[in-house]
């Protein structure tokens, strides 16, 4: 049986392998000059309806240090969700690497709206404070939701009527657009969305992110940040590689589809169980529950998966872009013998 702790677990898409072991056939030019990431770059620019500047990264991480580095300066910071990646699982690598402060507000359902960013942007002109310029949100959420295309398009319009930037941590990007049956050009580049990191990891392939600059303009320092930051990969062409294996015939919706579907069938058999009590929305892949504290241990040496909060008795559930029903259905079974004897 699979795991339900995270779709970081989960292996590689074979077809992913295959673009591999295609890739390294041969000797190419090294640094991005070859064929195998020209290709990529032009699919890139496909899906954003429009011509972008895309660096090729190792990590999530990463990517959002190059895309932010690339946005700030140091006396200026980043407004995101208290929750999010950024601000909670990252090291404080985006603070040390940019030099900017991480402004965390308390969200809603892991999502953060004008409203509720408006009271800290009063110090903006003062000397004494930094100065908030870029307004970083993940899609989909660390709790699994999803911003919809008008809540995208107003943070876009509210950042940029204020001189400010927004930056998409798109590690789960895409289930959120199969969530939202939208598209990457409707969702990011119509909405306003100056930069996003882009995942691939999380869905199918061995490792690599992109980050893509929709506004070409703010990405003019990106190769030397990459560099600097330690993300420039010499054999690029095994990153771009896997991204192409991902968008031929749409194969990273379709897994990401799956992941979504997988997590819609966990919901409906998990939330009849006695003792089990849902507490955020089941959008994407992902499932939040608290329950009783004493049988979490019983079930993990079953099932490995995380406890997100100690305090509440708080776990996750991540379903994956190759979870099957067979793999739910074991999961469950595990569920009810453990909470309901």
């Amino acid at each position: 049986m699979k795991l339900f702790a995270s779709d970081n677990f989960s292996g590689v898409h074979p077809k992913v392998v295959k673009a591999l072991i295609e890739a390294n056939k041969g000797h190419v030019m090294a640094y991005g000059d070859d064929d195998i990431t020209k290709k990529a770059k032009k699919n890139f620019n496909a899906l954003f309806g429009k011509e972008v500047d895309v660096y090729f990264v190792f990590s999530g991480t990463g990517a959002n240090v190059v895309g932010l580095r690339n946005l700030l300066r140091p006396f200026e910071a980043i407004v995101t969700a208290e929750t999010a990646h950024i601000n909670v699982h990252e090291c404080g690598a985006p603070e040390w690497m940019t030099g900017s402060k991480i402004i965390s507000i308390a969200g809603i359902s892991g999502k953060i709206s004008p409203a509720l960013i408006l009271p800290v942007l009063k110090e903006i002109g003062s000397e004494h404070s930094v100065q908030p310029k870029v307004i970083s949100i993940t899609q989909s959420t660390e709790m699994g939701t999803v911003y919809s295309i008008e809540e995208i398009r107003a943070l876009c319009t509210f950042a940029h009527k204020r001189g400010m930037y927004v930056h998409v941590d798109g590690a789960r990007i895409a289930n959120a657009l199969c969530a939202l049956q939208s598209s990457v050009k409707e969702m990011l580049t119509d909405t306003g969305v100056d930069v996003i990191s882009f995942g691939g990891t999380k869905n199918g392939m061995m490792f690599g992110e992109a980050v893509v600059f929709i506004n070409k303009a703010l990405g003019k320092n990106a190769k030397y940040i990459c560099k600097q930051s330690g993300q420039l990969a010499s054999k690029m062409r095994f990153i771009s590689a896997q991204f192409n294996a991902l968008f031929e015939n749409d194969l990273w919706l379709t897994s990401a589809r799956n992941a979504n579907t997988m997590a819609q069938r966990l919901y409906k058999e998990v939330k009849n169980i006695p003792g089990i009590h849902l507490t955020a929305p089941v959008e994407t892949n992902m499932i939040f529950a608290t329950i009783n504290k004493k049988l979490i241990p019983k079930i993990q040496e079953k099932s490995f998966f995380w406890i997100e909060n100690e305090q509440t008795s708080e776990v996750r559930w991540v379903t994956s872009w190759d979870t099957t029903r067979k793999d739910v259905d074991a999961f469950v079974k595990i569920l009810r013998d453990i909470m309901e004897k």
